[in-house]
């Protein structure tokens, strides 16, 4: 638990810092551990970058207020690892999109559905799930 702590107050510090502003009160941090699923001849590498250039902007314009940071885990349970770091204004920003369970709503799906073009070169070169949880600044 301990180490699950420093590493989302490091994520944190580092979010802080690549975003050009400070984390408020309320903000909420949504954190990704992605496990991916590669296709025959491609690279995490090239995953990634797919990932990090077309993907993160997608998802950036068609749910506003939202910044998405790639990371890789380089010490600790998670070294080694693809994740997300999701910035949103508040819970209630995201639960515009997302039901209590987590699940898409019906102006989430909606949302979601003008980013598949780009999900589907994604699964070009592979598929992916994550795990995730939510973090509320104090």
């Amino acid at each position: 638990m301990k180490k699950l702590l420093l590493t989302a107050a490091a994520l944190l510090l580092v979010a802080g810092a690549t975003f050009g502003q400070t984390l408020q009160k309320g903000n909420l941090l949504g954190f990704h551990v992605v496990t991916v699923e590669l296709n025959p001849d491609v690279t995490m590498e090239q995953f990634q970058e797919f990932y990090i250039s077309k993907v993160i902007p997608e998802f950036e314009k068609n749910f506003p207020g939202w910044k998405g940071y790639s990371v890789k885990g380089i010490r600790g349970e998670n070294e080694n690892s693809f994740g997300m770091i999701w910035v949103m204004k508040s819970e209630e920003h995201r639960d515009k999109y997302f039901n209590e369970d987590g699940g898409l709503n019906e102006l989430g799906t909606a949302t979601w559905e003008k980013a598949n073009p780009v999900l589907e070169e994604l699964e070009k070169l592979g598929t992916y799930t994550s795990t995730y949880t939510d973090w509320v600044i104090q």
